[in-house]
């Protein structure tokens, strides 16, 4: 009987590219599970090599059925409800914490490793971001999803025989993520807007950063499938791992780098933040009542854990690693 690695969220924008990862060391044999209500999603397994496909619902159905019983060789665990404007507790506590739980069950049994996807938004209003529970408040349930999942890791880590590592991403971006809408990232934003437009628009200055100097730790989606695999190769290192680039950047470095990669397909060259501010490429925006009070302005992924665990590899920064995805959406367009 073959055993499988199974990638749940496969056509996400993580997930598929972590699907394009195992093909690349010639893991062929993936089962890919997502939700492809937005039947669009499907583009992004398109070049991927899989043996099957199955709905979550039915990938549930399967595992608690014991159909999978001795023929998984690990999962790797992206399928969640991301958006952090998603105000249905019930349905968001039914998607991101008891589909995990049952997962985790489920590899422990099997004694297979389960690799999945936490989140940066675990840390919400506080100004550390180190895996710590001292520093954990989330915003919104989302992020509150994700923590207390993290906190039944936590608790069993020492008894656990088999591998169990959470990733606590950060602003990840990258191909693959069109079908997010407005939770993609603001790459992906700033590219769209400077082609059909000519300009970016960013949110205008809160908690006390300027316009477009609010921060984040932007992490390039090839990082973090390298890290992925990374863990899949040391089946021996468990635990909750921050995954950023260990370095904030600012929005008005992301428009930068997106305003300049797109000008350099076009053979023109790069223009300063300045001089972009003074043409008007790019602009402010009112910051929005609706994100008030729930918005992070600052994120630093504290990746001192993740160094220690033996993952080593330099991230890209944000002029490098978004130059290298514009370069991609152009391919594409």
């Amino acid at each position: 009987m073959s055993r499988y690695y199974i990638v749940t969220g496969a056509a996400g924008l993580i997930g598929s590219n972590i699907v394009a990862g195992l093909n690349a060391k010639g893991i062929t044999n993936v089962i890919a599970v997502d939700n492809l209500t937005r039947g669009d999603k499907y583009r992004n397994l398109l070049g991927c090599e899989i043996e099957d496909y199955l709905d979550k619902t039915e990938f549930l159905e399967a595992i608690e059925a014991g159909e999978f019983d001795g023929g998984v060789e690990a999962i790797l665990h992206q399928g969640a409800c991301s958006d952090t404007m998603e105000h249905n507790g019930q349905y968001m506590m039914s998607n991101n914490y008891r589909y995990s739980l049952t997962l985790l069950d489920f590899c422990v049994d099997q004694q297979i490793p389960l690799l999945y996807a936490s989140s940066a938004a675990t840390y919400g209003g506080s100004s550390v971001f180190k895996e710590d529970p001292a520093y954990e408040r989330p915003l919104n349930v989302y992020g509150y999803s994700k923590l207390l999942f993290d906190q039944v890791v936590r608790r069993n880590l020492a008894d656990l025989s088999s591998q169990v590592v959470g990733f606590r991403y950060f602003n990840v971006y990258g191909p693959n993520e069109q079908h997010k809408g407005r939770m993609a990232s603001v790459a992906f934003h700033f590219f769209n807007q400077f082609q059909a437009d000519g300009r970016v628009k960013l949110f205008s200055g809160a908690d006390g950063y300027g316009n477009g100097e609010q921060m984040r730790d932007f992490i390039y989606v090839d990082d973090v499938v390298s890290a992925n695999l990374y863990f899949l190769e040391h089946g021996e290192r468990s635990g909750i791992f921050n995954l950023g680039t260990g370095r904030a950047q600012t929005f008005n470095d992301v428009a930068v780098a997106t305003v300049n990669a797109c000008r350099q397909a076009k053979g023109e060259g790069a223009l300063t933040l300045e001089q972009l501010q003074s043409q008007g490429i790019i602009e402010y925006i009112p910051f929005p009542d609706a994100l008030k009070g729930k918005y992070q302005s600052f994120t630093q992924a504290d990746v001192s854990a993740l160094r220690g665990a033996g993952y080593d590899k330099p991230f890209y920064d944000v002029s490098t690693g978004v130059s290298a995805y514009c370069a991609k959406l152009l391919e594409r367009s």
